[in-house]
């Protein structure tokens, strides 16, 4: 397959920059869950984009933030990894946010890597003005400078309005390697179903919570099985999950009274869960409390981390 290219290029950024939601714009499904709660992603998420002339598979990674947990810590450890690992870095600057500090950081450490192609992404550029817009690629621009970081492109985007993801995805596919299709056409992610699943079902119960309660939460898929006695025309999967949290205050928070919050994080994910498994689904919802899991590296192997 002559001139056909193919590889990895990641999404980073400080939390909430507008990773996950560009990833999913540029696969054009939602492979990657989103939220308006900074650190929502957890581990790096791969979406594959079919094009006739290229597979590029795009790599949504935790925003890269200072620790306080052992968690944080070995998210920004999956992040440096990453983008070590990967053909080509999408930097994203919030529109909506000056450069700050963080991000200066970031670029210092981006510009360590050399030789590889690396785009500023100006995302969430729909709640800005246009004058606005110029100003922040300027001050890309001139902090990538500083930094001794020459940008592959620096392009304005917005994931919500669907504005140039079209053409990030040409200027990203331009600087990868030639080579053949590395997945299946027509597969969408990598990701282990249980794992989709899980993400759904955290997605939903991030809505509504705050202060410390979202960086608390986990899920763990412990089955699907197919309900047996069922005819083969109407078949049924009971998936059984866990929500973790890490105090009783907070399982009280995420049971709600009388169990009417849990009913809706299940109501809510249930439709997404029935799209990815491609059958009707009946979710077993269980929430549990693991001590300061964030804290304690046993716990957290045991949560997937």
């Amino acid at each position: 397959m002559s001139g056909f290219r193919s590889g990895f290029a990641c999404f980073v950024g400080r939390p909430n920059a507008g990773k996950s939601t560009l990833t999913n714009a540029l696969v054009g499904e939602k492979v990657a869950i989103t939220s308006s709660k900074p650190q929502t992603t957890r581990h790096a998420i791969r979406g594959l984009v079919h094009r006739d002339d290229a597979q590029l598979i795009v790599v949504d990674t935790p925003g890269l933030h200072r620790p306080r947990t052992t968690l944080g810590e070995r998210l920004n450890d999956l992040v440096r990894t990453t983008w070590a690992e990967v053909d080509t870095v999408m930097m994203c600057f919030p529109a909506d946010q000056r450069i700050g500090p963080g991000d200066r950081h970031l670029i210092g450490e981006v510009a360590a890597l050399r030789r590889k192609p690396v785009i500023a992404v100006a995302t969430k550029t729909d709640l800005v003005s246009p004058e606005r817009v110029g100003e922040h690629l300027m001050a890309i621009d001139a902090a990538g400078r500083e930094a001794g970081l020459p940008w592959r492109e620096i392009v304005p985007v917005s994931a919500v309005a669907g504005d140039q993801v079209a053409l990030l995805t040409d200027l990203v596919v331009e600087t990868l390697p030639e080579g053949p299709p590395l997945y299946p056409e027509g597969q969408l992610t990598d990701e282990p179903t249980e794992t989709l699943v899980a993400e759904v079902i955290r997605e939903a119960a991030l809505e509504g919570v705050r202060d410390e309660l979202p960086h608390s939460l986990a899920v763990v898929v412990d089955e699907i099985v197919p309900r047996e006695d069922r005819p083969e025309d109407r078949p049924l999967l009971d998936v059984r999950a866990h929500v973790f949290v890490e105090r009783d205050s907070q399982k009280g928070i995420i049971i709600g009274r009388k169990g009417a919050r849990l009913k809706e994080i299940g109501t809510t994910s249930r439709g997404q869960i029935q799209r990815i498994l491609g059958t009707p689904v009946h979710l077993d919802l269980h929430v549990k409390v693991a001590k300061d899991w964030q804290r304690d590296p046993k716990q957290l192997r045991r949560l997937g981390f």
